[in-house]
C-alpha cells in the first residue's frame, strides 16, 4: 500500500536529481556508442547512486528515487532497452514549431543563443549526434539486464537510509511514439500497443523488486502545444487513446503501486500555450494509479489548485503537487511552500497531500536547468516547508 500523510505532510520529487559531471560524461559516452569500460562504469552508476539517495535522505525527502543516475535522461534511456529503435540520418521530426515557439519567435531565438553561449556551463554537455530516431524493426523488450541493475542498486543504496519509500521512473509508451518515429508497424495504434507491451515488462519487474513505480508521460500534457492546428477536444480523444495504453501496460499491476507524472517540460519559456489542466484532469484521473504528480509552483499553473474544488479526486487517490519548480531559478520560501501545501489539503484532505517538484532536476545537457546548489537549495525549502504545514495541519 503506497504511503500517505497520515501524521504529517511527506514530500517527494519526481525523480531526476543533478548527476555530477563525471556522471554526465560516461553516461554520454555510452550514449553516442563510444568505447567505456563496462565494469567501471557499473561501478560508477552504483557509487553515484549510493550518494544520491544519501543526499535525500540527509535532506530529509520521505519517498526517493536513484535520481535515474543510471539513465542518460528520462527518455532516451529506452532505445537501448527496447529492440527495433534506431538513429537515422534524417531530421529530427518531434521538433517542430510549437504554439507558444511559433507566438514568441524572437524570445525563443534568444534563449536559443543564450543556451548555445553556455558550454562552459556547470555540468558537461551533451554532443549527441542530430538524427532522427525511429522504429525501423518489431519492439520487445531486452533491458532486462539493465532495470534489474536499476533495482539491485537502488536496494543497496537504501540499506541504512532513512526512507518511507522508494520509487523508480520509467517512460511512457506515448512519449516513446513521440520520439521514434514509427517506420514500421501498419498503423499508431498497432505502433503504441507494441510499446505498451514491452514497457508492460520494465514496469512489472520495478513493482516486483519492491518498488513504486512512477510513470513519466509529459506528452499528456504538451500534445497540445505540439499539434498547433488541434483543437481541445481533438487534443482530449488523442490522450484518450494514450491513456487507454498505458493502462494497458499497467495490466496486472497494482494500482496502489503506481504514481503517474505528466508536466509540461523544462521549457524555461513563455508558456503562455500550456493546456490547462482543467481540460485533461479527467482524463489523467482514469490512469491506473495511485498518485498524480502535477505542476503546481511555477507561475502559469500555481492557480490550478482551486481546480480540485471542482474536480472530484477519488477518495483513495494522492495528489502530489509541485511545490517547488525546476524552471524557476529562485528559491522559494518556505513559508509560500507551506502555503501552496495547505491549499491542496484544504482541498482534498490532508493524508492525500505528498509534497513534490513540478519536474525533475536533471544535469543531462539541456542547458537550461537549475544549478545543482539550487535544485538541493529547492528540495530542503520543499522540506522545510512541509514540516511548517505539518504544524498547522495537525495542531503539533
Amino acid at each position: 500500500m503506497m504511503k500517505r500523510s497520515d501524521s504529517r505532510i511527506l514530500t517527494t520529487h519526481t525523480g531526476s536529481l543533478p548527476r555530477p559531471p563525471d556522471l554526465v560524461a560516461l553516461l554520454n559516452k555510452k550514449e553516442l556508442g563510444e568505447t567505456y569500460d563496462q565494469t567501471a562504469f557499473g561501478a560508477r552508476i552504483a557509487r553515484a547512486i549510493a550518494d544520491v539517495v544519501r543526499a535525500q535522505a540527509d535532506a530529509s525527502i520521505d519517498v526517493v528515487d536513484d535520481g535515474e543516475h543510471s539513465k542518460v535522461n528520462w527518455m532516451a534511456y529506452a532505445r537501448a532497452r527496447l529492440s527495433g529503435l534506431e538513429e537515422i540520418d534524417a531530421p529530427v521530426s518531434f521538433r517542430q514549431t510549437t504554439r507558444d515557439s511559433a507566438e514568441f519567435a524572437d524570445a525563443y531565438e534568444d534563449m536559443k543563443v543564450m543556451l548555445a553561449g553556455r558550454s562552459g556551463a556547470i555540468v558537461a554537455k551533451r554532443t549527441l549526434r542530430p538524427k532522427a530516431q525511429v522504429c525501423s524493426g518489431p519492439i520487445k523488450y531486452i533491458g532486462h539486464d539493465e532495470v534489474r541493475a536499476d533495482i539491485a542498486n537502488l536496494k543497496q543504496a537504501l540499506n541504512g537510509a532513512k526512507a518511507e519509500e522508494a520509487f523508480i521512473t520509467a517512460i511512457s509508451p506515448s512519449n516513446l511514439e513521440l520520439y521514434y518515429e514509427n517506420r514500421y508497424y501498419a498503423s499508431n495504434e498497432e505502433y503504441l500497443t507494441a510499446l505498451a507491451d514491452a514497457m508492460h515488462e520494465e514496469y512489472k519487474a520495478i513493482v516486483d523488486g519492491g518498488f513504486l513505480l512512477q510513470i513519466d508521460d509529459p506528452r499528456m500534457a504538451t500534445h497540445y502545444n505540439r499539434a498547433r492546428d488541434a483543437s481541445i477536444e481533438d487534443c482530449r480523444k488523442f490522450i484518450a487513446l494514450r491513456v487507454e495504453a498505458v493502462n494497458h501496460a499497467l495490466r496486472g499491476i497494482p494500482e496502489d503501486r503506481v504514481r503517474f507524472h505528466t508536466c509540461y517540460s523544462v521549457n524555461i519559456a513563455p508558456r503562455v500555450h500550456d493546456f490547462e489542466l482543467k481540460h485533461f484532469a479527467d482524463l489523467m484521473l482514469k490512469i491506473k494509479a495511485r498518485a498524480y504528480l502535477i505542476e503546481g509552483a511555477n507561475p502559469r499553473h500555481e492557480h490550478e489548485w482551486a481546480l480540485w474544488q471542482e474536480v472530484k479526486l477519488p477518495d483513495d487517490k494522492i495528489l502530489v503537487p509541485g511545490v517547488v519548480s525546476h524552471c524557476i531559478h529562485l528559491v522559494e520560501h518556505p513559508e509560500l511552500v507551506a502555503q501552496r501545501i495547505e491549499r491542496f489539503a484544504g482541498v482534498v484532505g490532508r493524508e492525500r497531500v505528498i509534497a513534490g517538484t513540478d519536474c525533475g532536476f536533471g544535469t543531462s545537457g539541456a542547458g537550461d536547468e537549475v544549478h545543482p546548489h539550487v535544485a538541493w537549495a529547492k528540495l530542503r525549502a520543499m522540506v522545510e516547508g512541509a514540516k511548517i504545514a505539518s504544524k498547522r495541519l495537525w495542531g503539533r
